[in-house]
């Protein structure tokens, strides 16, 4: 899984902030490994030099062989707590997306499970 962290010019710290966001996008969607081929993480300092509550914002997105990208966003008061609550928010969106497909999957009947209809497959009466 490869994880590519974008930043606008009112975030400072390069490579230090990378490895952060990679660490905590790799714990909370390790599990998920196999399936997402990358993780896309946009950080912004919505109102610039301006002080603001939530003016933080992380998106993240992560790309899905075969499956529609899932994204997220966060906004906090610092970059840390928006890259934890997008990056949680990112797990329960993938679990919902995930499970939603091998929901479906489970739906279809294995061929092992379909009736055949013979005499040797009824109760005896």
């Amino acid at each position: 899984m490869q994880v590519l962290v974008n930043s606008d010019h009112h975030i400072k710290g390069g490579e230090s902030v990378s490895e952060r966001v990679t660490s905590i996008v790799t714990a909370a969607v390790d599990r998920f490994g196999n399936r997402i081929t990358r993780v896309e993480v946009h950080l912004n300092d919505v109102n610039g030099a301006k002080r603001g509550d939530r003016d933080k914002r992380c998106m993240m997105e992560a790309r899905l062989g075969g499956l529609a990208p899932v994204a997220v966003a966060d906004h906090a008061g610092t970059l840390l707590q928006a890259i934890e609550g997008a990056a949680d928010k990112l797990e329960r969106a993938l679990e919902h997306a995930l499970g939603r497909r091998e929901a479906v999957a489970r739906k279809s009947p294995r061929e092992s499970e379909i009736v055949s209809g013979t005499a040797e497959d009824e109760p005896p009466h």
